[in-house]
């Protein structure tokens, strides 16, 4: 194992942090966790990256909602120790396009010291 790979226990806890973090997360509309709806579609984790796909309750739920999640999604992960970059899709959304571009071209959240 190279010095740059990451043990599997380290990435099964890294997942674990992520996981908690995503079930925190709850639809503004409905007040239901995102886990909990199953609107996460997959997360992938490679050496302090994180892309997670996930879709909206429906393609036309109001844009709004679809911005809050997708950018509660990408800094509470950004938040997390070990990770320096996370990068959202929405799929499935009248505004997926735009969603994408705001939240992943805007500024992260200061990490705690």
């Amino acid at each position: 194992m190279s010095g740059t790979e990451s043990k599997p226990d380290d990435l099964q806890a890294t997942r674990r942090k992520i996981f908690d973090e995503l079930t925190k997360i709850v639809d503004p509309e409905i007040g239901v966790s995102i886990m909990e709806l199953e609107l996460v579609d997959k997360v992938d984790i490679d050496s302090g990256k994180v892309a997670v796909d996930l879709h909206l309750t429906s393609p036309f739920c109001p844009a709004v909602f679809g911005f809050k999640i997708a950018q509660d999604v990408r800094d509470n992960i950004y938040k997390l120790a070990g990770i320096n970059d996370v990068k959202v899709k929405v799929s499935n959304h009248f505004m997926a396009d735009a969603i994408n571009k705001q939240v992943n071209e805007s500024k992260y959240p200061a990490k705690a010291a």
